[in-house]
């Protein structure tokens, strides 16, 4: 070596490396962020034309929803704080990424929407239902060796039961707060979007089978005794489906929306999801299991299922995972999406 020659220091050589490998190191992210964007757009074209279809299932249905109602106005503040949320801190540059509100603020104002629209379009599905599956639902649990009655009595006997179930089966919504707030937290989209597009998949999953198979739920059908405990999803099926048929009803109340879907169970549904998506991720793997076990153990008395409408609903979540995670390989195949 001569005087001459210049003398690199090892973390000069690692700049050196660094700044000539940055190319490909931001095509190589490029590369993996692609899936995630095609997902979120493909969600977002799907979700406008399921918004269209629920539009018109009202409006066949004669049932129609009044965007002026004071029970409407949680859910225009919930969406304009995520706007806000969305816009301030969402990020200008890439080297100014999105906070973790941000982005939470997005994924939780897409789940929403898509719980409101499944929810809302189940009353005009029921409209155009006819006749109840109830019998054979029974029948097929008898076959399961399934007790629907003795459940109910042992619930009704046991307060302790009773506050447990409740507080499991309301929790449908806390495990996708967590599950969001986490993929937030990653900055994971792709997983964010996949879980939103699973969600709403075995939505419209449910509804389908529902229209097939509309039911009164088991505690309708065979609970004939003064009411000993009234379970959280109470008796709206046997009320509500025959007035939604007679055309007796025209008015969709987001505010007040109830649960008229027996079979598929969409609790269950989504128990399966929540634990399929979180099982990947160490530090809510537990707690989401702990607490979905704890709802689906609640679900045929508090959701008044059949056990079949549980299976049913295992099948809608499994089937919604396979088709999503099928559809997102086939994205990664593709160059240039």
């Amino acid at each position: 070596m001569t005087m001459m020659e210049p003398v690199l220091s090892p973390s000069a050589l690692s700049e050196a490396g660094r700044l000539v490998d940055a190319p490909r190191l931001r095509r190589r992210e490029a590369d993996a962020e692609r899936p995630g964007r095609a997902i979120r757009r493909h969600f977002l074209i799907a979700l406008g034309f399921s918004l269209a279809a629920v539009w018109l299932l009202l409006d066949r249905a004669d049932l129609h929803i009044d965007p002026w109602r004071a029970d409407n106005l949680p859910f225009y503040a919930a969406g304009m704080a995520a706007l806000v949320l969305r816009i301030g801190w969402g990020g200008r540059s890439p080297r100014r990424p999105p906070s973790t509100a941000a982005e939470f603020s997005e994924y939780a104002a897409l789940f929403t929407l898509v719980s409101l629209m499944g929810a809302a379009a189940s009353y005009p599905v029921a409209a155009l239902t006819h006749g109840y599956a109830d019998a054979a639902l029974q029948d097929i649990d008898e076959v399961l060796g399934f007790d629907w009655l003795a459940c109910y009595r042992l619930v009704a006997a046991h307060p302790v039961l009773q506050v447990l179930g409740t507080i499991a089966y309301r929790s449908i919504y806390v495990t996708p707060a967590m599950i969001l707030w986490a993929a937030a937290r990653r900055g994971d989209r792709q997983q964010a979007y996949r879980f939103l597009a699973g969600f709403w998949l075995a939505a419209v999953i449910t509804l389908v089978l529902f229209s097939l198979m509309p039911a009164v739920g088991p505690f309708s059908y065979l609970w004939h005794q003064p009411v000993a405990y009234m379970p959280e999803s109470e008796l709206w099926q046997q009320g509500l489906i025959p007035t939604l048929r007679e055309r007796s009803v025209h008015l969709v109340d987001l505010g007040h929306l109830r649960g008229i879907v027996s079979a598929p169970s969409f609790h269950t549904a989504a128990a399966v999801l929540y634990i399929a998506t979180a099982w990947p991720v160490r530090g809510l793997r537990w707690p989401v299991l702990a607490l979905n076990l704890a709802m689906l153990f609640s679900t045929p008395v508090e959701g008044t299922h059949y056990l079949i409408d549980m299976v049913l609903g295992a099948g809608v979540a499994v089937t919604a995972l396979l088709v999503v995670a099928g559809y997102c390989r086939r994205l990664e195949r593709q160059p240039g999406i």
